[in-house]
Protein backbone atom coordinates (compact mmCIF):
# COMPACT_ATOMS: atom_id res chain seq x y z
CA UNK A 1 0.00 0.00 0.00
CA UNK A 2 2.65 2.58 0.65
CA UNK A 3 4.61 1.65 -2.45
CA UNK A 4 1.12 2.79 -4.09
CA UNK A 5 1.16 5.64 -2.92
CA UNK A 6 4.19 6.79 -4.36
CA UNK A 7 4.15 5.26 -7.77
CA UNK A 8 0.22 6.22 -8.11
CA UNK A 9 0.74 9.76 -9.24
CA UNK A 10 4.09 9.41 -11.40
CA UNK A 11 2.19 7.54 -14.72
CA UNK A 12 -0.85 6.84 -15.68
CA UNK A 13 -1.37 2.56 -15.16
CA UNK A 14 -2.39 1.08 -18.74
CA UNK A 15 -4.13 -2.58 -18.38
CA UNK A 16 -2.04 -6.09 -18.75
CA UNK A 17 1.32 -6.18 -16.18
CA UNK A 18 2.70 -8.47 -19.20
CA UNK A 19 2.73 -6.19 -22.59
CA UNK A 20 4.64 -7.62 -26.15
CA UNK A 21 7.63 -5.68 -26.36
CA UNK A 22 6.36 -3.29 -28.71
CA UNK A 23 3.83 -1.57 -26.74
CA UNK A 24 5.60 0.71 -24.55
CA UNK A 25 5.85 -0.08 -20.66
CA UNK A 26 4.46 2.30 -18.03
CA UNK A 27 6.00 3.11 -14.87
CA UNK A 28 3.80 0.90 -12.75
CA UNK A 29 3.94 -1.95 -15.34
CA UNK A 30 7.95 -2.03 -14.64
CA UNK A 31 8.04 -1.74 -10.80
CA UNK A 32 5.18 -4.69 -10.79
CA UNK A 33 8.02 -6.67 -13.51
CA UNK A 34 10.81 -6.26 -11.26
CA UNK A 35 8.89 -6.84 -8.02
CA UNK A 36 8.23 -10.78 -9.89
CA UNK A 37 11.59 -10.99 -11.06
CA UNK A 38 14.53 -9.09 -9.01
CA UNK A 39 16.79 -11.35 -7.35
CA UNK A 40 16.55 -9.05 -3.97
CA UNK A 41 12.92 -9.12 -3.25
CA UNK A 42 13.28 -12.84 -4.47
CA UNK A 43 15.43 -13.29 -1.41
CA UNK A 44 14.04 -11.70 0.89
CA UNK A 45 11.13 -13.68 0.25
CA UNK A 46 12.70 -16.68 1.03
CA UNK A 47 14.42 -14.94 4.42
CA UNK A 48 10.40 -14.86 5.29
CA UNK A 49 9.63 -18.38 4.20
CA UNK A 50 12.74 -19.02 6.96
CA UNK A 51 10.91 -17.03 9.61
CA UNK A 52 7.81 -18.57 8.83
CA UNK A 53 9.36 -22.32 9.60
CA UNK A 54 11.20 -21.09 12.70
CA UNK A 55 8.15 -19.42 13.84
CA UNK A 56 6.02 -22.61 13.54
CA UNK A 57 8.69 -24.91 14.77
CA UNK A 58 8.68 -22.60 18.05
CA UNK A 59 5.07 -23.40 18.43
CA UNK A 60 4.90 -26.91 17.65
CA UNK A 61 7.87 -27.13 21.03
CA UNK A 62 4.46 -26.87 23.31
CA UNK A 63 3.60 -30.52 21.99
CA UNK A 64 4.91 -33.50 23.19
CA UNK A 65 7.26 -35.40 21.30
CA UNK A 66 6.53 -39.20 20.16
CA UNK A 67 9.26 -41.77 18.58
CA UNK A 68 9.62 -45.53 18.06
CA UNK A 69 12.34 -47.70 17.41
CA UNK A 70 12.86 -51.33 16.30
CA UNK A 71 16.33 -53.17 16.19
CA UNK A 72 17.31 -56.55 15.43
CA UNK A 73 20.35 -59.04 14.98
CA UNK A 74 22.36 -61.90 15.59
CA UNK A 75 24.78 -62.48 18.72
CA UNK A 76 27.40 -64.73 18.92
CA UNK A 77 30.06 -66.73 21.59
CA UNK A 78 29.39 -65.96 24.60
CA UNK A 79 26.14 -63.09 25.15
CA UNK A 80 23.83 -61.83 26.98
CA UNK A 81 20.18 -63.34 26.41
CA UNK A 82 17.94 -59.66 25.72
CA UNK A 83 15.08 -61.58 27.01
CA UNK A 84 16.15 -63.91 30.15
CA UNK A 85 19.32 -61.83 30.68
CA UNK A 86 21.24 -64.83 30.86
CA UNK A 87 24.89 -65.73 29.49
CA UNK A 88 24.32 -68.35 26.69
CA UNK A 89 27.30 -69.84 24.65
CA UNK A 90 25.28 -69.87 21.23
CA UNK A 91 24.01 -67.48 18.28
CA UNK A 92 21.10 -66.00 18.90
CA UNK A 93 18.68 -64.03 17.42
CA UNK A 94 16.80 -61.14 18.43
CA UNK A 95 14.19 -58.41 18.08
CA UNK A 96 13.31 -55.66 19.63
CA UNK A 97 10.33 -52.74 19.67
CA UNK A 98 10.15 -49.28 21.68
CA UNK A 99 7.86 -46.09 21.70
CA UNK A 100 9.09 -43.28 23.93
CA UNK A 101 7.62 -39.99 24.33
CA UNK A 102 8.17 -36.72 26.07
CA UNK A 103 7.03 -33.51 27.49
CA UNK A 104 8.25 -29.95 28.52
CA UNK A 105 6.35 -28.93 31.93
CA UNK A 106 8.71 -26.08 32.48
CA UNK A 107 11.61 -24.48 30.86
CA UNK A 108 12.39 -21.24 32.43
CA UNK A 109 8.80 -20.12 30.10
CA UNK A 110 11.81 -20.30 27.25
CA UNK A 111 9.10 -21.79 24.82
CA UNK A 112 6.71 -19.07 25.35
CA UNK A 113 9.83 -16.33 24.72
CA UNK A 114 10.32 -18.02 21.51
CA UNK A 115 7.06 -18.34 19.90
CA UNK A 116 6.91 -14.39 20.77
CA UNK A 117 10.32 -13.79 19.48
CA UNK A 118 9.58 -15.74 16.31
CA UNK A 119 6.37 -13.96 15.90
CA UNK A 120 8.60 -9.74 15.71
CA UNK A 121 10.89 -12.15 13.45
CA UNK A 122 8.69 -12.99 11.19
CA UNK A 123 6.84 -9.39 11.14
CA UNK A 124 10.28 -8.18 10.71
CA UNK A 125 11.44 -9.80 7.76
CA UNK A 126 7.97 -8.99 5.80
CA UNK A 127 8.92 -5.36 6.68
CA UNK A 128 12.11 -5.79 5.55
CA UNK A 129 10.30 -7.45 1.53
CA UNK A 130 8.66 -4.59 1.70
CA UNK A 131 11.29 -2.14 2.05
CA UNK A 132 13.28 -4.23 -0.85
CA UNK A 133 10.05 -3.13 -3.12
CA UNK A 134 10.21 0.20 -1.79
CA UNK A 135 13.93 0.52 -2.63
CA UNK A 136 13.37 -1.52 -5.99
CA UNK A 137 10.12 1.06 -6.99
CA UNK A 138 12.69 3.58 -6.68
CA UNK A 139 15.26 2.31 -8.86
CA UNK A 140 13.13 1.68 -11.18
CA UNK A 141 11.57 5.21 -10.93
CA UNK A 142 15.18 6.55 -11.35
CA UNK A 143 15.81 4.69 -14.30
CA UNK A 144 12.70 5.26 -15.96
CA UNK A 145 13.08 9.00 -15.65
CA UNK A 146 16.56 9.48 -17.13
CA UNK A 147 15.08 7.27 -20.32
CA UNK A 148 12.39 10.44 -20.27
CA UNK A 149 14.69 12.70 -19.94
CA UNK A 150 17.13 11.20 -22.71
CA UNK A 151 14.51 11.20 -24.80
CA UNK A 152 13.57 14.83 -24.52
CA UNK A 153 17.32 15.74 -25.04
CA UNK A 154 17.15 13.66 -28.02
CA UNK A 155 14.10 15.12 -29.52
CA UNK A 156 16.11 18.63 -28.70
CA UNK A 157 18.86 17.51 -30.63
CA UNK A 158 17.06 16.63 -33.33
CA UNK A 159 15.19 19.82 -33.81
CA UNK A 160 18.74 21.70 -33.42
CA UNK A 161 19.74 19.20 -35.97
CA UNK A 162 16.83 20.58 -38.30
CA UNK A 163 17.63 23.85 -37.31
CA UNK A 164 20.80 23.82 -38.40
CA UNK A 165 20.80 22.29 -41.89
CA UNK A 166 17.78 25.15 -42.19
CA UNK A 167 20.84 27.65 -41.46
CA UNK A 168 23.10 26.43 -44.07
CA UNK A 169 19.92 26.68 -46.97
CA UNK A 170 19.58 29.96 -45.29
CA UNK A 171 23.34 31.07 -45.58
CA UNK A 172 23.39 29.59 -49.25
CA UNK A 173 20.84 32.20 -50.01
CA UNK A 174 22.64 35.08 -48.55
CA UNK A 175 25.93 34.32 -50.14
CA UNK A 176 24.03 33.44 -53.85
CA UNK A 177 22.20 37.12 -53.11
CA UNK A 178 26.15 38.55 -52.34
CA UNK A 179 25.27 39.72 -48.83
CA UNK A 180 27.46 36.67 -47.34
CA UNK A 181 31.09 35.68 -47.71
CA UNK A 182 31.46 31.92 -49.36
CA UNK A 183 33.56 30.82 -46.59
CA UNK A 184 30.27 31.06 -43.91
CA UNK A 185 29.20 28.20 -45.34
CA UNK A 186 31.90 26.16 -43.98
CA UNK A 187 30.71 27.64 -40.59
CA UNK A 188 27.15 26.43 -41.53
CA UNK A 189 28.87 22.31 -42.43
CA UNK A 190 30.75 22.63 -39.42
CA UNK A 191 27.61 23.64 -37.16
CA UNK A 192 25.97 20.59 -38.79
CA UNK A 193 29.06 17.87 -38.27
CA UNK A 194 28.61 19.02 -34.14
CA UNK A 195 24.97 19.03 -34.46
CA UNK A 196 25.08 15.16 -35.93
CA UNK A 197 27.43 14.40 -33.22
CA UNK A 198 25.28 15.64 -30.21
CA UNK A 199 22.29 13.90 -31.94
CA UNK A 200 24.66 10.48 -31.60
CA UNK A 201 25.59 11.28 -28.32
CA UNK A 202 21.92 11.92 -27.37
CA UNK A 203 20.83 8.26 -28.74
CA UNK A 204 23.32 6.92 -27.00
CA UNK A 205 22.57 8.19 -23.75
CA UNK A 206 18.54 6.69 -24.32
CA UNK A 207 20.58 3.65 -25.37
CA UNK A 208 22.20 3.58 -22.39
CA UNK A 209 19.58 4.26 -19.85
CA UNK A 210 17.20 2.00 -21.41
CA UNK A 211 19.99 -0.63 -20.51
CA UNK A 212 19.76 0.16 -17.09
CA UNK A 213 15.92 -0.03 -17.09
CA UNK A 214 16.79 -3.69 -18.43
CA UNK A 215 19.05 -4.85 -15.92
CA UNK A 216 17.26 -3.84 -13.11
CA UNK A 217 13.63 -5.46 -14.65
CA UNK A 218 16.60 -8.64 -15.36
CA UNK A 219 15.40 -8.60 -18.71
CA UNK A 220 17.49 -9.49 -21.80
CA UNK A 221 19.29 -6.45 -22.93
CA UNK A 222 18.56 -7.84 -26.68
CA UNK A 223 14.76 -7.59 -25.68
CA UNK A 224 13.09 -4.71 -27.43
CA UNK A 225 11.72 -2.56 -24.74
CA UNK A 226 9.92 0.84 -24.84
CA UNK A 227 8.45 3.06 -22.48
CA UNK A 228 5.34 5.45 -21.79
CA UNK A 229 6.23 8.97 -22.66
CA UNK A 230 3.85 10.88 -20.53
CA UNK A 231 4.13 14.85 -19.82
CA UNK A 232 5.58 16.23 -17.41
CA UNK A 233 3.15 19.13 -15.03
CA UNK A 234 4.18 20.67 -12.39
CA UNK A 235 1.32 22.94 -11.04
CA UNK A 236 2.10 26.24 -9.92
CA UNK A 237 1.30 25.88 -6.71
CA UNK A 238 3.63 23.24 -5.40
CA UNK A 239 6.07 24.77 -3.13
CA UNK A 240 8.63 22.93 -1.08
CA UNK A 241 9.42 26.27 0.92
CA UNK A 242 6.30 25.18 2.69
CA UNK A 243 7.48 21.62 3.51
CA UNK A 244 8.37 21.10 7.48
CA UNK A 245 11.12 18.82 7.92
CA UNK A 246 10.35 17.66 10.94
CA UNK A 247 6.43 17.01 10.24
CA UNK A 248 7.01 14.55 7.83
CA UNK A 249 9.73 12.98 9.83
CA UNK A 250 7.32 12.40 12.34
CA UNK A 251 4.85 10.93 9.93
CA UNK A 252 7.61 8.46 8.12
CA UNK A 253 8.71 7.01 11.68
CA UNK A 254 5.00 5.40 11.60
CA UNK A 255 5.23 4.52 7.59
CA UNK A 256 8.41 3.40 6.76
CA UNK A 257 8.71 -0.38 6.81
CA UNK A 258 12.61 -0.46 7.69
CA UNK A 259 11.81 1.79 10.57
CA UNK A 260 9.13 -0.48 11.38
CA UNK A 261 11.37 -3.31 11.40
CA UNK A 262 13.95 -2.56 13.13
CA UNK A 263 11.72 -1.72 16.59
CA UNK A 264 10.49 -5.45 15.86
CA UNK A 265 14.01 -6.60 15.59
CA UNK A 266 14.64 -4.17 19.00
CA UNK A 267 11.94 -5.99 20.58
CA UNK A 268 12.93 -9.28 19.52
CA UNK A 269 16.62 -8.87 20.84
CA UNK A 270 14.98 -7.90 24.08
CA UNK A 271 13.34 -11.19 24.70
CA UNK A 272 16.30 -12.98 23.32
CA UNK A 273 17.77 -11.83 26.85
CA UNK A 274 14.74 -13.60 28.49
CA UNK A 275 15.38 -16.45 26.15
CA UNK A 276 19.08 -16.78 27.65
CA UNK A 277 18.47 -16.21 31.01
CA UNK A 278 15.91 -19.23 30.88
CA UNK A 279 19.09 -21.83 30.85
CA UNK A 280 19.43 -20.46 34.98
CA UNK A 281 16.03 -21.67 35.81
CA UNK A 282 15.61 -26.00 36.19
CA UNK A 283 13.66 -28.08 33.68
CA UNK A 284 11.24 -30.53 33.94
CA UNK A 285 9.98 -33.19 31.36
CA UNK A 286 7.40 -35.61 32.05
CA UNK A 287 8.31 -38.64 30.32
CA UNK A 288 7.22 -42.31 28.93
CA UNK A 289 7.65 -46.00 26.65
CA UNK A 290 6.63 -48.99 26.00
CA UNK A 291 9.08 -51.81 25.13
CA UNK A 292 9.23 -55.25 24.45
CA UNK A 293 11.31 -57.96 22.68
CA UNK A 294 12.18 -61.24 20.89
CA UNK A 295 14.56 -63.86 21.34
CA UNK A 296 15.61 -66.74 19.38
CA UNK A 297 16.45 -69.29 22.42
CA UNK A 298 13.74 -68.03 24.33
CA UNK A 299 11.33 -71.60 25.01
CA UNK A 300 7.72 -72.26 26.46
CA UNK A 301 6.86 -75.10 28.84
CA UNK A 302 4.18 -77.08 26.86
CA UNK A 303 3.86 -79.59 30.20
CA UNK A 304 5.49 -82.44 31.96
CA UNK A 305 6.51 -85.98 32.14
CA UNK A 306 7.45 -88.35 35.39
CA UNK A 307 10.75 -89.90 35.35
CA UNK A 308 12.58 -91.71 37.83
CA UNK A 309 16.18 -90.91 39.22
CA UNK A 310 18.29 -93.37 40.30
CA UNK A 311 19.45 -92.18 43.96
CA UNK A 312 22.20 -94.00 46.44
CA UNK A 313 22.18 -93.28 50.60
CA UNK A 314 24.06 -94.34 53.20
CA UNK A 315 22.41 -96.82 55.69
CA UNK A 316 24.49 -98.41 58.15
CA UNK A 317 27.68 -98.03 56.74
CA UNK A 318 26.13 -99.36 53.22
CA UNK A 319 24.84 -98.12 50.08
CA UNK A 320 21.35 -98.30 49.37
CA UNK A 321 19.98 -97.59 45.90
CA UNK A 322 16.22 -96.32 44.89
CA UNK A 323 14.21 -94.53 42.39
CA UNK A 324 12.91 -90.99 43.22
CA UNK A 325 10.00 -90.22 40.31
CA UNK A 326 10.36 -86.42 39.33
CA UNK A 327 8.22 -84.01 36.80
CA UNK A 328 10.27 -83.24 34.13
CA UNK A 329 9.22 -80.05 31.69
CA UNK A 330 9.15 -80.46 27.88
CA UNK A 331 10.12 -77.38 26.00
CA UNK A 332 9.36 -75.82 23.03
CA UNK A 333 10.02 -72.97 20.92
CA UNK A 334 8.52 -69.76 22.30
CA UNK A 335 6.50 -67.90 19.71
CA UNK A 336 6.85 -64.63 18.07
CA UNK A 337 4.07 -63.00 19.06
CA UNK A 338 3.67 -64.51 22.15
CA UNK A 339 7.24 -63.15 23.37
CA UNK A 340 6.08 -59.40 22.13
CA UNK A 341 2.85 -60.13 24.32
CA UNK A 342 4.71 -61.84 27.11
CA UNK A 343 8.23 -58.83 26.99
CA UNK A 344 5.86 -56.35 27.03
CA UNK A 345 6.92 -53.46 29.33
CA UNK A 346 5.99 -49.57 30.12
CA UNK A 347 7.46 -46.86 32.04
CA UNK A 348 6.40 -43.87 33.33
CA UNK A 349 8.37 -40.99 34.74
CA UNK A 350 9.30 -37.41 35.86
CA UNK A 351 12.66 -35.84 34.71
CA UNK A 352 14.16 -32.84 36.62
CA UNK A 353 17.33 -30.75 35.12
CA UNK A 354 19.02 -28.55 37.46
CA UNK A 355 21.79 -26.25 36.20
CA UNK A 356 24.27 -25.75 38.45
CA UNK A 357 27.80 -25.36 36.82
CA UNK A 358 28.19 -25.21 32.89
CA UNK A 359 31.71 -22.95 32.33
CA UNK A 360 29.98 -20.01 32.64
CA UNK A 361 28.23 -20.56 29.32
CA UNK A 362 24.78 -19.62 30.29
CA UNK A 363 26.11 -16.20 31.63
CA UNK A 364 28.14 -15.61 28.75
CA UNK A 365 25.36 -16.28 26.64
CA UNK A 366 23.08 -14.09 28.78
CA UNK A 367 25.95 -10.86 28.25
CA UNK A 368 25.81 -11.87 24.66
CA UNK A 369 22.30 -11.18 24.49
CA UNK A 370 22.41 -8.03 25.95
CA UNK A 371 24.74 -6.66 23.10
CA UNK A 372 22.94 -7.71 20.72
CA UNK A 373 20.09 -6.11 22.27
CA UNK A 374 22.65 -2.96 22.59
CA UNK A 375 23.77 -3.36 18.76
CA UNK A 376 19.96 -3.10 17.85
CA UNK A 377 19.09 -0.10 19.39
CA UNK A 378 22.00 1.57 18.20
CA UNK A 379 20.92 0.05 14.74
CA UNK A 380 17.82 1.73 14.95
CA UNK A 381 19.17 4.78 16.03
CA UNK A 382 21.11 4.72 12.60
CA UNK A 383 18.41 4.13 10.72
CA UNK A 384 16.05 6.67 12.28
CA UNK A 385 19.12 9.35 11.27
CA UNK A 386 19.79 8.04 8.14
CA UNK A 387 15.46 8.88 7.65
CA UNK A 388 16.14 12.24 8.79
CA UNK A 389 19.31 12.84 6.66
CA UNK A 390 17.40 11.62 3.73
CA UNK A 391 14.35 13.80 4.18
CA UNK A 392 16.49 16.76 4.93
CA UNK A 393 18.42 16.08 1.75
CA UNK A 394 15.28 15.67 -0.22
CA UNK A 395 13.46 19.14 1.00
CA UNK A 396 16.63 20.88 0.52
CA UNK A 397 16.98 19.07 -3.03
CA UNK A 398 13.28 20.08 -4.02
CA UNK A 399 13.63 23.58 -2.92
CA UNK A 400 17.12 23.78 -5.02
CA UNK A 401 15.55 22.59 -7.49
CA UNK A 402 12.64 24.69 -7.73
CA UNK A 403 15.33 27.31 -8.23
CA UNK A 404 17.20 25.81 -10.97
CA UNK A 405 14.02 25.32 -12.41
CA UNK A 406 12.97 28.83 -12.40
CA UNK A 407 16.08 30.37 -13.31
CA UNK A 408 16.61 27.93 -16.22
CA UNK A 409 13.40 29.22 -17.31
CA UNK A 410 14.13 32.55 -17.49
CA UNK A 411 17.48 31.78 -19.12
CA UNK A 412 15.00 30.09 -21.80
CA UNK A 413 12.70 33.09 -21.96
CA UNK A 414 15.63 35.28 -22.45
CA UNK A 415 17.44 33.80 -24.72
CA UNK A 416 14.71 32.41 -26.85
CA UNK A 417 13.90 36.62 -27.24
CA UNK A 418 17.77 37.33 -28.30
CA UNK A 419 17.76 34.25 -30.79
CA UNK A 420 14.64 36.05 -32.34
CA UNK A 421 16.29 39.10 -32.75
CA UNK A 422 19.32 37.30 -34.02
CA UNK A 423 17.36 35.01 -36.48
CA UNK A 424 15.33 38.09 -38.21
CA UNK A 425 19.00 40.36 -38.26
CA UNK A 426 20.63 36.94 -39.67
CA UNK A 427 18.38 36.85 -42.47
CA UNK A 428 18.98 40.38 -43.53
CA UNK A 429 21.91 40.08 -43.60
CA UNK A 430 22.97 42.27 -40.22
CA UNK A 431 24.49 39.45 -37.96
CA UNK A 432 27.35 37.27 -39.02
CA UNK A 433 26.96 33.36 -38.63
CA UNK A 434 29.10 33.14 -35.51
CA UNK A 435 27.05 35.77 -33.61
CA UNK A 436 24.00 33.93 -34.95
CA UNK A 437 25.36 30.50 -33.49
CA UNK A 438 26.32 32.24 -30.04
CA UNK A 439 23.22 32.90 -30.03
CA UNK A 440 21.41 29.50 -31.40
CA UNK A 441 23.72 27.94 -28.93
CA UNK A 442 22.99 30.06 -25.60
CA UNK A 443 19.33 29.41 -26.33
CA UNK A 444 19.12 25.30 -27.23
CA UNK A 445 21.68 25.17 -23.74
CA UNK A 446 19.08 26.97 -22.06
CA UNK A 447 16.67 24.73 -23.67
CA UNK A 448 18.09 21.43 -22.23
CA UNK A 449 18.98 22.85 -18.91
CA UNK A 450 15.24 23.82 -18.54
CA UNK A 451 14.16 19.62 -19.48
CA UNK A 452 17.09 18.56 -17.26
CA UNK A 453 15.56 20.90 -14.18
CA UNK A 454 11.97 20.27 -14.68
CA UNK A 455 12.86 16.26 -14.75
CA UNK A 456 14.83 17.04 -11.46
CA UNK A 457 12.45 19.12 -10.01
CA UNK A 458 9.76 16.54 -10.31
CA UNK A 459 11.75 14.04 -9.44
CA UNK A 460 12.36 15.77 -5.93
CA UNK A 461 8.97 16.05 -5.24
CA UNK A 462 7.80 12.80 -5.58
CA UNK A 463 11.05 11.71 -3.49
CA UNK A 464 9.59 14.31 -0.72
CA UNK A 465 5.59 12.66 -1.54
CA UNK A 466 7.29 9.41 -1.21
CA UNK A 467 8.46 9.96 2.54
CA UNK A 468 4.89 11.60 3.50
CA UNK A 469 3.35 9.03 1.91
CA UNK A 470 0.19 11.00 1.08
CA UNK A 471 -0.54 13.37 -2.32
CA UNK A 472 0.08 16.57 -0.63
CA UNK A 473 2.04 17.34 -3.75
CA UNK A 474 -0.26 17.51 -6.60
CA UNK A 475 1.93 16.49 -9.36
CA UNK A 476 0.12 15.28 -12.20
CA UNK A 477 1.48 13.52 -15.69
CA UNK A 478 -0.83 13.40 -18.84
CA UNK A 479 -0.14 11.41 -21.68
CA UNK A 480 1.17 13.34 -25.25
CA UNK A 481 -1.89 13.88 -27.70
Amino acid sequence: MFRNLFFAGVLLVVAALRLPAQQAWSLEQCVEYATRNNLNVKQAQNQIRGAELTYTQNKFSRFPSLNGTASGGMQFGRTIDPTTNSFDNQQIGFNSYGLNFGITVFAGNRINNAIRQGTLDLSASKLDAEQAVNDLGLSVATAYLNILLAEEQLGLARQRLNQSRLQLDQTEKLIAAGARPVNERLNALSLIAVDEQALIQAENAVSLNYLSLKQILMLDPAQDLAIQRPEITIPADADPDNYAANEIFTGALGLQPNIEAGEKRMASAKIGVDLAKAAFYPTLSFFGGLSSNYSSVSRQVDGYITQNFKQTVLFNGQQVDFEVPQQVPLFSDNPYFNQISENFGQSLGVSLNIPIYNNHRNKINVERARLNMVTQEVVMEQTRQNLKTSIDRAIADARAAKRSLDAAQRAVDASSAAFENAQKRFDVGALNSLEYQTARNTMEQSKIDLVRARFQYFFNLKLVEFYQAAQNVPVELTPYH
